[in-house]
């Protein structure tokens, strides 16, 4: 499903970047910004979980990247649910997903134009905190989905999966296929990237575990979403670490690129590839005997919640405070600490699975 053309699929944030770094990009230079901004900004007032969903309001996506088809996936779920609930979706966005300066003129534009909630998959943690603060404080509710900014800088985040899950599970994927024993290396996105980051710091911690005391993590590389870069540092890693039993690419442009290189190689079927990737990218890799197995989120359904967050929010139904509860279609969700909702566990795609999946 995905192209070459997609530049990040998973978080443009930047997870291990220095505190004060992160809020230089926000503009903050005083400890109250420090502090309000790493708060999730819950509205003021209580939440009405009896409340009655509002109809008639518009909701903005903001995605990083339009025409982007993991993008376009999760938006076109995002507006299936918002005309469900009676409202109006609206889609803008930079062609770029690098054009952070293009995000926040499409936050500025959104506000403008007085819309009721925005859901954004930010580039940055910070770069667009003081637009979407000037959204909140005009009254719009502010969602982010897929990737996050710093916790007060919106009402609430919907995030993919639980980021101890994804972690962990593609060190446990990975490892069940090398019989847990060898050198592994992660291909990532960009160095920047908060959730890829974040997915690798639980990897780390997994792999600390006794059971993994004969696998050895030797190289992060990375490829930045971009397919040819993701292609080059694939090979390189095979070339720098010959004995290299293999590869977690928690990206889908990653992932795919080295699938690409390890099918035309002779290393296939021999250096195990897991992930993050798409049915639709991966199925040839599967059948083919490139990749045994493999793990994502569903985007449609990941759109659809962050546009049912975002309806509950300007109903007043949830205010994005920790231990709120809120039904989006027919799934229960609870809000966690700094306004985290998680979609659920990843699905995991094998030979078995995968010709039941179509995105």
């Amino acid at each position: 499903m995905l192209k070459p053309t997609l530049r990040r699929t998973c978080a443009a944030l930047a997870a291990g970047t220095s505190l004060a770094l992160a809020l230089t990009a926000c503009g903050g230079t005083t400890k109250k910004d420090v502090k309000d901004d790493n708060a999730a900004a819950a509205s003021a007032g209580k939440a009405d979980p009896n409340a009655a969903t509002k109809k008639g309001l518009t909701v903005g996506f903001l995605p990083k990247q339009v025409n982007n088809p993991y993008f376009t996936t999760a938006d076109k779920g995002g507006e299936k649910a918002v005309a469900e609930l009676g409202s109006t979706y609206k889609e803008v966005g930079p062609s770029s997903a690098t054009d952070t300066a293009g995000q926040v003129s499409y936050v500025n534009t959104l506000t403008q134009q007085r819309v009721n909630a925005i859901a954004v998959s930010a580039q940055d943690p910070g770069a667009l905190c003081t637009a979407l603060k000037q959204a909140i404080s005009s009254g719009i509710k502010v969602v982010t989905y897929d990737s996050d900014t710093s916790p007060g800088c919106r009402n609430a985040f919907v995030s993919q999966a639980g980021a101890e899950d994804l972690g962990r599970t593609e060190v446990q994927l990975l490892a069940r296929q090398i019989g847990y024993k060898g050198e592994i290396a992660v291909l990532s996105a960009a160095q920047t990237a908060t959730n890829q980051n974040t997915w690798i710091g639980y990897m780390k911690d997994e792999l600390k575990d006794p059971k993994y005391k004969d696998i050895k993590l030797v190289k992060i590389a990375y490829g930045n979403d971009d397919a040819q870069q993701s292609f080059q540092q694939t090979q390189g890693l095979l070339q720098e670490h010959p004995n290299l039993k293999g590869i977690i690419s928690p990206t889908t442009v990653g992932i795919k690129a080295a699938a690409q290189y390890l099918s035309g190689s002779k290393y296939k079927g021999k250096v195990k590839l897991t992930g993050l990737g798409t049915p639709n990218d991966m199925r040839k890799y599967v059948k083919n005997g490139t990749v045994d197995a493999f793990e994502l989120w569903d985007p449609a359904k990941l759109g659809d919640l962050a546009a049912r967050t975002a309806v509950a929010l300007a109903s007043g139904q949830i205010t994005g405070k920790e231990g709120e509860t809120f039904k989006a279609g027919a799934t229960t969700y609870t809000i966690g600490k700094d306004g985290v909702i998680n979609l659920g566990k990843p699905t995991v795609f094998d030979a078995k699975n995968i010709d039941q999946f179509n995105f």
